[in-house]
């Protein structure tokens, strides 16, 4: 349903999106995980076809968005990560203008029921200015235009950012009860809960370049443990460290004075460590799985060293 192939939009001095490759299937939710500035946003609006590509395309549905601008416009629902309302309207005139650039009739009793029935959901009351609105206002008073025609295709960049955090709850049930009907949803993100708790696959962004796409069912049942070792004495755990240079097992921090050593590894090589570590003396063992938020800072202080794909 979601295509992005080789876009590139480059802005100088190393801004931009790059080679962004990546698809979404239908029904699924592809998380899209990176900080602030990485390009998430600007793959969205490309998605939107609020901007032109210098090179590669973006499709949804089979038509290119660039080209078919007004037809995205009408059929996609899009939440921004910036919701910048127009001044001199009120809450239910910004959903009237919506209706009209989506090309819902006046009237349509079917949207008319979906505003009442998000307005409800989320405690809105839109009769007040839109300019003295809130930030958490405002974004619900997104929510509700990009959901109330009801699409198929959701493109939801930050969607909670401004909400509370009961808001932040209900919006996550919301859109749980939107993947059960089958909606195909691009969620951009830099939530680590909020990602694992709705994506089916995560694509990672760094500096405009996706470096990674993971499955979210590997992230749940541990890309891979750390094992912090204590050793009885220094000299037991260099023994060790030879052992694990010689067999490639990644390390990590290493404290000396305690003869202490944190070591990563995938799932598939637990039992080699253990074999490893009865030739010696431990004094405390402890494991855990990598999280999400762990996978994700490591890549990025240590660029591809836990790339999965």
């Amino acid at each position: 349903m979601i295509e992005v192939k080789k876009l590139t939009k480059d802005y100088g001095h190393g801004r931009g999106i790059f080679d962004v490759d990546f698809s979404v299937n239908q029904g699924e939710t592809l998380g899209f995980l990176g900080p602030n500035g990485a390009g998430k946003s600007t793959t969205m609006r490309h998605l939107m076809g609020f901007s032109k590509p210098h090179s590669g395309c973006a499709i949804i549905d089979g038509n290119d968005t660039w080209k078919k601008h007004s037809l995205i416009i009408k059929s996609v629902g899009y939440l921004p990560g910036e919701v910048n309302l127009p001044d001199g309207l009120k809450g239910y005139e910004f959903i009237n203008m919506m209706k009209g650039l989506r090309g819902i009739r006046k009237n349509d009793t079917e949207a008319d029921k979906k505003v009442k029935e998000l307005l409800e959901r989320f405690e809105l009351e839109p009769s007040g200015d839109v300019k003295r609105m809130s930030i958490g206002e405002k974004r619900k008073l997104a929510v509700v235009t990009a959901f109330m025609s009801d699409p198929d295709v959701l493109l939801l960049d930050e969607p909670t950012s401004g909400l509370d955090p009961l808001m932040q709850e209900r919006f996550i049930e919301f859109i749980r009860e939107e993947k059960k009907k089958g909606k195909t949803i691009l969620l951009s993100s830099h939530i680590f809960s909020e990602v694992e708790a709705l994506c089916d696959r995560i694509a990672i962004i760094k500096d405009g370049k996706l470096i990674s796409t993971i499955d979210a069912a590997d992230v749940k049942h541990g890309l891979k443990n750390i094992f912090t070792i204590r050793f009885q004495n220094q000299k037991g755990m260099e023994e060790f460290l030879d052992k694990t240079s010689e067999d490639k097992l990644e390390t990590g921090d290493i404290d000396r004075e305690k003869a202490e050593v944190v070591l990563t590894i995938d799932n598939n090589e637990t039992n080699k460590v253990i074999r490893l570590l009865s030739f010696f003396k431990i004094r405390s063992f402890t494991e855990h799985s990598i999280t999400l938020e762990e996978f994700f800072m490591h890549f990025y202080k240590n660029d591809k060293k836990f790339a999965l794909s």
